[in-house]
């Protein structure tokens, strides 16, 4: 019995939270390393394209509640994400033609690429706070929970109970399909081939005729869809403020890079590895020890190795530890 108890209480602290944020993770490092391995440069305005998606569909969410649409136990964000996505690509081809463009055309370095990402970090911040401000924006509707602690432990008659939040069955649900689409996308798909040709030789995929232009605006349109998904899943499991999306870019990066940055398998995979060394490193042990330990070895601590508040520094540790034992990543590789 205490070893129910205990993986109850280890799976709604540390194993679903994990796994959501890692869906999360997963879905912003795919469009980072899209971006790396079409384009060949780090975008720093990733972070900041996820809350200008998400912030558009929050106000289209809003104006749905208004209106008095909705989608009954799923949150009324899930309907508004077409406005946000359509908000997002206008943002990214617009910036990609007004910025990018001029310094593809110049066949300028890669790091003359991630300054100019920088200053379009900061617009893009600049926007999403003019509209909707600074503060926490909290837009989740429909039923909170698929089930709560109480049910679990009727049905149980465990001392541990087990809540899942809808956000958390939907931000997985729509990650698997998401991701299922991209990897189609990208394997079967005339248009994902000629990126996956470019991404490899990009002299060679001119030479058979491939369309630069149109590969660029479809990495673009992907990116910025996938940057806009996993915005607002990330703002219906926690919530919205502007400035914590631009602090997400650290481990969305790091997914990237433990992966094998160019490698959308090495997203994912970076995603969960990330998410779940996150939570478990700032999460206190001490309940789960309890029922695990006799009672003389049960600890008086916490039994935490890191606070909450030092979560990102985490992904940081683990980012320079990839970088100094293995700079290319699990799954080796920039092209896709």
């Amino acid at each position: 019995m205490d070893f129910w108890n205990a993986l109850v209480l280890l799976s709604n602290f540390v194993l679903i939270p994990a796994l959501a944020y890692g869906s999360q993770l997963a879905l912003g490092a795919l469009g980072v390393t899209l971006i790396y391995a079409v384009l060949r440069f780090s975008n720093f305005a990733h972070g900041d394209m996820m809350a200008f998606g998400t912030m558009v569909t929050i106000l289209a969410t809003w104006g749905l509640q208004s209106a008095g649409i909705s989608l009954g136990v799923l949150p009324t964000a899930l309907l508004a994400m077409p406005a946000g996505i359509a908000a997002a690509i206008l943002l990214a081809l617009g910036t990609d033609r007004m910025v990018y463009r001029f310094y593809r055309r110049q066949r300028s370095p890669g790091v003359v690429f991630v300054m100019a990402s920088v200053g379009v970090m900061f617009i893009y911040n600049a926007l999403t706070r003019l509209f909707i401000g600074t503060s926490d924006q909290r837009f989740e509707d429909g039923a909170r929970f698929v089930f709560r602690v109480s049910d679990f432990k009727a049905w149980t008659g465990l001392d541990q109970g087990l809540a899942l939040r809808t956000s958390q069955l939907v931000t997985v649900l729509v990650m698997i399909i998401v991701v299922a689409f991209v990897f189609w996308f990208l394997q079967k798909t005339r248009t994902g081939k000629a990126m996956r040709a470019f991404s490899d030789n990009e002299d060679l995929a001119l030479l058979s005729g491939i369309n630069p232009d149109r590969v660029v605006r479809i990495t673009w349109i992907l990116a910025a869809t996938l940057a806009t998904i996993a915005g607002v899943l990330y703002g219906l499991d926690k919530s919205f403020r502007p400035f914590v999306y631009f602090q997400l870019l650290l481990p969305i990066f790091a997914s990237a890079i433990v992966g094998g940055i160019g490698q959308p398998l090495g997203a994912i995979a970076g995603g969960f590895i990330v998410a779940f060394s996150e939570v478990t490193v700032t999460y206190a042990w001490k309940g789960v020890l309890r029922y695990l330990l006799p009672e003389d070895l049960q600890p008086d601590g916490l039994v935490q190795l890191l606070g909450t508040d030092y979560k990102f520094a985490v992904s940081f540790i683990i980012l320079v530890v990839v970088l100094l034992i293995r700079p290319t990543g699990i799954f080796r590789g920039r092209v896709i």
